[in-house]
């Protein structure tokens, strides 16, 4: 069935998706002063839930707690981290704890209590089509609930935060199972999941712990943590749990940058630098900064050496190997394992490796969502398909469209290697909703870097020539 809605009733901003990036532009745009902002977030969930995949004890967040929802935009606003603190009475637990970086588990316990408390996010809301209704100047949304139920409502101005997709090597793909949200299911042999994505490693964690031979796959973070816990699975002779191998296509397993003038490439002033330069010389750019985003935290790559070092006392060979430079050519099952035909790169030379299975800790890229089809044609897409965005993540759009369209994890291409960094997540918010209000609701820094990025007295302007 299809609700009625009321053709007068138009939102001033409709967000969908509701990730931490989208959560927090509802947090800001909550109780600001003047705002006077009609504000709605959808998301197809059932409930707010931040990578359940890799949710795994001890994991810590890669970015500090003031990196929170608001508090880069709004340290008085009620959505912050402390606060959250204060209402679940653990204010004193986390002073004592000396934690500038906290637990995952709690992070996505936090966004959880901000998306129940906030009237305007609304979940079992998946949305379907995303259109121009040219009759009320508006952004017409339409979203399914669960139970069939079809909605519709209208926006003046829609932001999109639909996240990102699993990536896994092409090789692999023939055989990937789950769908990189943790609801992968068996083979339909009987052996269970064998080949996944991260995205899906805590569900099926048990049983990858308890076969022969593990193989992940990625240098970053998350393959780092998936090798870590199956480590840990393993007994403490060594001859219990997988043996456990880990490839990657980066020269080495390298810590993420994380020195204080280092950290400056996550400021608004790097994202001024960033879009002022040539298109080309931006993609070679994010490419070469790897590890500034891809990296691993110094603190895991330790813990990795430390239970290796434990392994080895008394002359024990590790059940494990570090494999990095190779880049994965080809794979083919066999039986009950696969067959991973491996190059390394500098050496150029091939080898084959054996598994039982495969974690593909590749990372995540942006896609087009399904539900923009209907408003293609009214993007202006870049030559490779992807949106062009100014400096206040505002989509450029067909002129006949008297809205704005705005994206948040997108813009890789155009803003550089803070889009996916929590750390930016308030500032972004921040602009998008000084642009959504049309005037300054949140005051954001004009300089928040000791490094000056480009030549010395250079203008600092995006390609728009925006400030």
């Amino acid at each position: 069935m299809t609700t009625p809605h009321d053709r007068d009733d138009i939102h001033d901003l409709v967000g969908v998706g509701i990730g931490p990036f989208n959560l927090s532009l509802a947090a800001l745009a909550d109780g600001v002063p003047g705002a006077g902002l009609r504000t709605l977030f959808l998301d197809a969930r059932p409930a707010f839930s931040w990578h359940p995949g890799l949710l795994l004890e001890g994991t810590i967040l890669q970015v500090p707690f003031l990196a929170d929802l608001v508090t880069m935009a709004d340290p008085t606003s009620r959505w912050s981290y402390l606060n959250y603190l204060r209402e679940h009475d653990r204010m004193f637990p986390f002073f004592f704890s000396e934690r500038f970086h906290i637990p995952r588990r709690e992070y996505d316990h936090y966004c959880r209590w901000v998306t129940e408390n906030l009237p305007s996010c609304r979940f079992d809301a998946r949305v379907t089509d995303l259109t121009w209704d040219e009759s009320s100047d508006a952004f017409l949304v339409t979203h399914r609930s669960s139970d069939g139920t079809v909605s519709s409502v209208r926006a003046r101005q829609v932001v999109l935060g639909v996240g990102t997709n699993p990536v896994v090597p092409d090789p692999l793909r023939p055989y990937l199972e789950g769908g990189g949200n943790g609801d992968g299911a068996g083979d339909g042999n009987g052996n269970g999941v064998r080949v996944l994505h991260s995205a899906d490693y805590r569900t099926h964690r048990a049983r990858l712990a308890g076969l022969d031979d593990v193989t992940v796959l990625g240098a970053g973070q998350s393959g780092a943590e998936v090798v870590l816990d199956l480590l840990r699975h393993q007994d403490g002779g060594g001859a219990g749990g997988p043996y456990v191998r880990w490839l990657a296509r980066t020269p080495a397993f390298a810590p993420m940058e994380y020195s204080k003038i280092g950290l400056e490439h996550f400021t608004p002033d790097y994202i001024r630098y960033f879009r002022a330069l040539p298109e080309a010389r931006r993609e070679s750019l994010v490419r070469e900064q790897w590890q500034l985003y891809k990296g691993v935290s110094e603190e895991t790559l330790g813990e990795i050496h430390d239970e290796l070092y434990e392994r080895t006392i008394g002359g024990t060979e590790p059940r494990a190997a570090l494999h990095p430079g190779v880049a994965v050519e080809a794979v083919e099952r066999a039986g009950d394992a696969y067959v991973l035909t491996c190059r390394h790169t500098q050496q150029d030379r091939l080898f084959e490796v054996r598994t039982s299975a495969v974690v593909s800790a590749t990372g995540y890229a942006a896609a087009r969502p399904g539900f923009l089809d209907g408003l293609a044609k009214l993007v202006d897409w870049d030559d490779r398909g992807r949106y062009r965005i100014d400096g206040d993540y505002r989509v450029a759009l067909d002129r006949r469209i008297s809205g704005a369209l705005y994206v948040q994890n997108a813009e890789l291409h155009t803003h550089g290697v803070g889009a996916p960094d929590l750390t930016l997540g308030a500032w972004r918010a921040a602009t998008i909703l000084n642009a959504v209000a049309g005037r300054t609701v949140l005051r954001v820094p004009e300089r928040a870097a000791w490094t000056t990025f480009g030549a010395p007295g250079a203008p600092a302007s995006d390609p728009e020539g925006n400030p």
